[in-house]
């Protein structure tokens, strides 16, 4: 059964601060991926925070009218509340209270496949949750499903502090022994001659569907954010068949050896691709510190490639984060390509619009396999020369 939610959007005043609208979409689709339905939504004014409540005691009226009227029993909010925030709110609306990062927690625990990624969300949910203890010991997580109650590995257990923090040195242990595998295999690669190129962009801007498209993976696509958590990595090679790069690279793995750097006909040498983790606005600093393993393929590409959504009238929104993003990681200073993907879903004028705004991007449409030789074109003239 699909938790009934309702939005809270606290509006800010900041420099470069997002349209309520486009908080409250966001925020929407991040329910939905949650498994929730949003059956109401208040606007507040976040530039002064009450200590207590985050919100002023008439907001918090409305909250409990908009509960009794709607059957809503999870409130969402758009920023990120303390402990006592969250405690108080709970008590005073009678509802469950989930913040923004513990809702993107919650979409992450759901969609971690691979033990490497269940790790670095167990990470992550343990230090978003250590100082939110109360008690001598506190239920991480309940047997039911609801948003903001999927705990780590989505086990019943009952821990204090001092289980935390021994589970957090074993989990980041296990992390620094993938960190280290993957440093292993990069390096295999490196001596093979091959050049990774690291696909990042907003999350749902269409990298898995790219990818696949350009390689032949299979990698998990839908048209939710946060589809994709564990990195991909595939070969590119132009067909043998055809020089058109939308025939290319069907299906090889990541490890090839020598003799396929090359295809028979001399083409350009095989390029590995990896699919990223998306990026979102004020991405929780917990869960870049939790996927540092992972997000390192994006600090060892040669080149990244920027992936972004050109039908989505927040572009540009998208773009900045990304770059921000990309700040934090340390990675501002390598060559980047900017695509624009999903332009088949535009008119010709709107083509010309966002060109005019990314002079510098090229239209693509992984969907529709477009743009794509132009795309390789860029890929291969930038990417850097061997010493």
């Amino acid at each position: 059964m699909r938790d009934k939610v309702c939005l809270v959007i606290l509006k800010s005043y900041g420099k470069n601060s997002p349209d309520p609208r486009h908080v409250l979409e966001e925020m929407t689709e991040l329910t939905e991926s949650a498994q929730g339905t949003v059956v109401a939504s208040l606007t507040a004014n976040g530039a002064h925070p009450s200590p207590s409540h985050f919100i002023r005691k008439g907001k918090v009226e409305a909250l409990r009218e908009a509960i009794a009227k709607t059957g809503a029993h999870v409130l969402i909010f758009s920023v990120d509340l303390t402990p006592v925030q969250a405690r108080n709110l709970e008590t005073d609306c009678g509802a469950r209270v989930v913040d923004r990062t513990g809702l993107i927690l919650d979409i992450f625990a759901r969609r971690a496949v691979s033990s490497d990624g269940k790790l670095q969300v167990e990470l992550a949910q343990m230090q978003y949750l250590l100082p939110r203890l109360v008690g001598q010991g506190v239920i991480l997580s309940r047997l039911g499903g609801g948003i903001g109650t999927r705990g780590p590995g989505e086990q019943k257990l009952e821990v204090d502090r001092r289980k935390i923090r021994k589970r957090i040195d074993y989990v980041q242990r296990q992390l620094e022994k993938l960190r280290t595998h993957r440093a292993q295999m990069r390096q295999g690669r490196r001596q093979k001659g091959l050049k990774q190129v690291a696909i990042v962009g907003y999350t749902n801007a269409g990298k898995s569907t790219l990818l696949n498209a350009l390689t032949g993976a299979d990698a998990y696509v839908e048209n939710r954010l946060f589809a994709t958590l564990d990195p991909k990595t595939r070969i590119y090679e132009d067909s043998p068949k055809s020089h058109h790069p939308a025939q290319a690279g069907w299906g090889h793995p990541c490890q090839p050896s020598g003799n396929e750097m090359k295809d028979k006909d001399g083409n350009g040498p095989a390029v590995l691709f990896t699919d990223t983790v998306g990026f979102i606005r004020d991405l929780p600093h917990g869960l870049v510190k939790a996927f540092h393993a992972t997000l390192e393929e994006v600090l060892d590409a040669d080149l990244i490639l920027i992936v972004i959504d050109a039908a989505s009238e927040h572009a540009a929104d998208h773009k900045r984060v990304v770059d921000e993003v990309l700040k934090e990681l340390g990675a501002e200073a390598k060559a980047k390509i900017l695509a624009l993907n999903k332009t088949d879903l535009l008119g010709e004028a709107e083509k010309a619009r966002i060109q005019d705004i990314f002079p510098e991007a090229i239209l693509i449409s992984a969907a529709r396999k477009q743009g794509f030789q132009e795309l390789i074109a860029r890929i291969r003239r930038d990417l850097p020369r061997p010493l």
